[in-house]
């Protein structure tokens, strides 16, 4: 992250700030999407977290969090529109590395990760997202949730083994399902 070019959009350079959010589209769709599964929906998201980031920027205060910033800014923004649609919410090991980043992407396979991913508690899910689908450290995971690393590191071994028994149809009470 260009730290010289936050300064300038935090002081009002309507340019640097289309920078930063172009350089951070791609990241902010997919996880996006990750939440609120539709292309309209996942681009609508996008772009009211862009209007609150524009409004808002002043606000930064750490400008090497800029990053960390948006997509707090876009997890709630999810959040608050799947609360307004009166929708379900989205929600490591090889086994998720091959699941989530494979180049020849099953869509079935995906299709149930994404399903599983749903039913997870909101920061189970939300861990995996970042950790997974977005590449963040435990440490900048941490710093997006407000939480501490440790509760973080338990959210995402928690979150794991939730999405391994969701995924192997294997029910919450450990029985296979048919």
């Amino acid at each position: 992250m260009d730290v010289k070019l936050v300064k300038k959009a935090i002081k009002g350079n309507e340019q640097a700030f289309e920078k930063l959010i172009q350089s951070e589209s791609e990241k902010l769709y997919r996880t996006a999407f990750l939440y609120v599964r539709n292309k309209e929906d996942a681009l609508d998201v996008v772009q009211e977290t862009v209007c609150k980031a524009f409004t808002s920027i002043f606000r930064l205060k750490n400008p090497e969090y800029f990053s960390t910033w948006l997509v707090k800014i876009l997890i709630h923004t999810a959040y608050g529109f799947l609360k307004k649609q009166n929708r379900i919410v989205l929600t490591g090991d090889e086994f998720f590395d091959n699941a989530i980043v494979s180049e020849e992407p099953d869509i079935e396979s995906r299709m149930d990760l994404i399903t599983a991913l749903a039913s997870l508690n909101k920061h189970y899910q939300t861990v995996i997202i970042l950790f997974y689908f977005q590449g963040q450290s435990i440490k900048a995971i941490s710093e997006t949730m407000d939480t501490p690393e440790g509760t973080v590191k338990t959210y995402l071994h928690r979150g794991k083994l939730e999405l391994r028994k969701l995924l192997e149809g294997v029910n919450r009470y450990g029985q296979k399902m048919v």
